[in-house]
């Protein structure tokens, strides 16, 4: 069927009470007609046996969701219109083909191109829609007109009839005004047809996320091919889409028109009066910002834009203070994390431009040249902003101490381009900036090597200028989130690390290598002589990443540079050499014999193998066969306890071990998985956490019966139990088990026949 051929009946076309929807203004048609009367001296509307219906039913308030296609019955008239009604009850209608049919952007099709709708029919064919009723028989029917003909649809019951209408509608005049604005000659009128398509999402009956997104979407398209507007056009626009926005994000190239008015005037009433409303929406329902990243950017700009007016830092703390609410507890669980992730990425921001061109920085080389000279290794040294001060005659300057709080702000708020960087020692008395390299044969720490070189404990960094405002405001934004009782806690723990060490250094997916494995020795980056590997190594091991599984790791793939770092002195290398004996991890003999000859090829290996072989003597004479099998520890008994009974003899004969309300921590771990023959163990009622289970599972894996009852243990821990096979009997009564982490035990632990999860989420 071709919709777009000519028919004879367009002359005849009655425009009284047939109006042309081309001939009508985009907007306003519909409610125009409704209240339109019929002329005077002409009853043809009252007399036909088809009686039309207003076509926009906003007195009812029904509401309905936007249709993307459905099944409906089809029937093509080709006569003209005034034609219509003496054939509505003929034979002529008798046919109706069942179609499925799709509204697209820009036409109506059928699952089936056949009959009637062989043929798309474009919405820029319809001239008019209109609602259809029988009066002899219950036919909901759409009529649409096009230049030749009219199409039925007629759908099952009234509803279906109107959402059909309602989403035929909405996809026609969207179509028509992608169009319009799609070549805009005269900016007034793109002006007013902006208007007038946001009064439309707004009044439609429709309710479906895009009906405002739609207008959305195609004003900031205009928006971004059009670069050149002025910044009253600007202010115009944003104006007119307002209303869209209260219940809706902006899309990203919206976004970005909103950033390029932020920056470019921020003193604008606009970014008060429209923008606050839309950035508290975007800090109250965002849920990730790495999503949406340019919300962010918004965000950070509209923030940037308070701090430039008169008042400056003081609006930035009322806005954020409405953020908050009146009242003690901020009901908006949103509002802190939000902010928090805007102003971290903001002052990341100032030094991602500073790593990208490292104009005035040492190389990545000269920084790991002087990491080597570094006396003191630990701790990790952080970076503290400070304002640069004027040269002094003495060869060291001495700073107050930090403050005791982690949240308080700065010494003074940065307000040049060059940023002064002191890298903070943890002293007792004072910290001081260190103007030459010390002398001592520590290896590097990782955190040094990758920030800055440690044998200067300051040097001087050129930012970007409008890095002032930036750091200076954002910082102060964090300080005052934690002016907030209910908002400190939750600030702490967002400021920590996002990822564990050992998530960050080594490799994500098998078969990708990580940094552990491209700086390692023969590594693709390895130029230092392994230096790097080194740091890496020790910071995993100081960050609770001391288990099997890693030094089996090492013994597998990197035994070798292990060793040869070892032989050269490295005191880090030493420890996993020790380690791996000291935990069996080698089985090779010859291996043995080689990495202890390593060991005492060096001072510092041979005084840590010596350390090694007095702690295997104490482990064989406890673990020599003799000694209670059940023992049992008084009451409050603590760690030293525990640690100085099993020194007092053999107790390799031990299976049943009770520490049941008892004071010993995870730390008493170290000492349990010493005793070999141990199969039954009782924690009940003591301050064993998750640590000590991870260590457990990794030693004792001939354990059969485990009492957690009552401990602080939570799934992070337990999950570590799956590897002990033996495990028979295990009780975790009142502790944070939940339901998941159970089935998984109960599907990896086979032998597992009595199980109490009593008071924990699981029961």
């Amino acid at each position: 069927m071709d919709f777009n051929g000519s028919g004879g009946g367009n002359e005849l076309h009655n425009n009284q009470f047939y109006p042309s929807e081309e001939s009508k203004p985009l907007l306003g048609e519909m409610s125009a007609q409704q209240q339109q009367p019929p002329p005077e001296g002409n009853n043809n509307h009252k007399a036909g046996p088809c009686s039309k219906r207003s076509l926009l039913h906003s007195s009812s308030g029904m509401r309905y969701k936007l249709l993307q296609e459905g099944d409906i019955q089809v029937c093509v008239v080709k006569y003209p219109r005034t034609f219509l009604s003496k054939l509505l009850t003929s034979k002529f209608l008798r046919r109706w083909e069942p179609h499925h049919l799709t509204l697209t952007d820009s036409s109506l099709v059928s699952a089936t191109p056949t009959g009637y709708m062989e043929a798309p029919l474009s919405y820029s064919t319809i001239e008019d829609l209109q609602l259809l009723s029988w009066d002899n028989a219950p036919k909901y029917c759409v009529q649409l007109s096009f230049p030749g003909g009219t199409v039925l649809l007629q759908a099952a019951n009234s509803y279906l009839r109107d959402q059909w209408f309602h989403s035929l509608q909405w996809k026609k005049k969207i179509y028509k005004y992608r169009k319009v604005l799609n070549n805009p000659s005269r900016w007034d009128v793109v002006l007013k047809e902006i208007r007038a398509l946001v009064d439309m999402a707004l009044t439609s009956p429709l309710q479906d996320e895009s009906i405002h997104q739609a207008p959305l979407h195609i004003i900031s398209t205009l928006l971004a091919e059009n670069t050149n507007l002025s910044a009253q056009d600007h202010e115009n626009i944003i104006v007119a889409i307002a209303p869209l926005l209260e219940n809706n994000h902006p899309p990203p190239d919206l976004c970005e028109f909103f950033c390029k008015h932020c920056r470019e005037r921020p003193r604008s009433m606009v970014v008060i009066e429209v923008f606050t409303p839309v950035v508290q929406r975007i800090l109250k329902h965002n849920m990730d910002f790495g999503k949406c990243p340019r919300l962010r950017l918004f965000t950070q700009e509209y923030i940037l834009a308070l701090n430039e007016l008169n008042a400056g830092m003081e609006v930035v703390k009322k806005f954020i203070h409405s953020m908050h609410g009146p009242t003690g507890q901020c009901p908006h669980p949103r509002v802190l994390p939000n902010l928090v992730a805007v102003c971290l990425a903001a002052i990341y921001s100032c030094y991602e431009e500073f790593i990208n061109s490292r104009d005035n920085s040492p190389s990545l080389k000269e920084i790991r040249n002087g990491c080597q000279q570094q006396s003191e290794r630990k701790p990790p040294m952080p970076l503290r902003l400070l304002r640069p001060e004027p040269p002094t005659p003495p060869p060291t300057t001495t700073l107050s101490p930090p403050p005791a709080l982690p949240l308080s702000p700065p010494p003074s708020i940065v307000n040049s381009s060059e940023i002064l960087v002191e890298l903070e020692r943890n002293n007792n008395t004072t910290n001081t900036l260190r103007k030459a390299p010390a002398e001592g044969d520590s290896e590097p720490n990782l955190i040094d090597c990758l920030l800055v070189s440690p044998a200067l404990n300051a040097l001087s960094i050129q930012l970007p200028a409008h890095a002032d405002r930036v750091l200076g405001c954002f910082a102060l934004i964090l300080k005052m989130l934690s002016d907030y009782d209910d908002w400190r806690p939750a600030l702490a723990r967002h400021l920590l690390p996002s990822r564990p060490v050992h998530s960050c250094l080594l490799s994500v997916r098998s078969g990708k290598d990580g940094w552990f494995q491209l700086y390692s020795p023969g590594g693709v980056a390895c130029d230092d002589d392994g230096e790097l590997f080194a740091s890496m190594v020790h910071i995993l091991m100081g960050s609770c990443y001391k288990t099997k599984k890693f030094l089996l790791s090492l013994a597998e793939n990197k035994l070798g540079p292990c060793m040869l770092l070892a032989l050269r002195g490295n005191q880090t290398m030493v420890e996993i050499l020790c380690l791996m004996l000291e935990y069996n991890i080698i089985e090779n003999k010859d291996t043995q014999l080689q990495i202890i000859s390593t060991l005492e090829s060096t001072q510092v290996g041979l005084r840590m193998y010596e350390q090694l072989c007095d702690r295997q003597r104490e482990l064989k004479e406890l673990q020599r066969k003799g000694g209670p099998t059940r023992l049992t520890l008084p009451s409050k008994s603590t760690d030293a306890d525990l640690a100085r009974l099993l020194s007092s003899g053999s107790f390799g004969n031990l299976e049943n071990l009770s520490l049941a309300f008892t004071n010993v921590t995870s730390a008493c771990a170290e000492q349990l998985i010493k005793l070999p023959s141990l199969k039954q163990l009782n924690l009940w009622s003591t301050q064993f956490g998750d640590a000590g289970l991870r260590l457990l599972s990794e030693h004792l894996a001939c354990l059969q019966v485990l009492n957690l009852c009552e401990t602080p243990v939570t799934d992070a821990g337990l999950l570590s139990l799956s590897s002990m096979k033996s495990l028979c009997s295990l009780n975790m009564n009142s502790t944070k088990l939940t339901a998941d982490t159970y089935e998984d035990l109960k599907a990896k632990l086979p032998n597992l026949k009595e199980v109490d999860v009593r008071y924990t989420e699981a029961w």
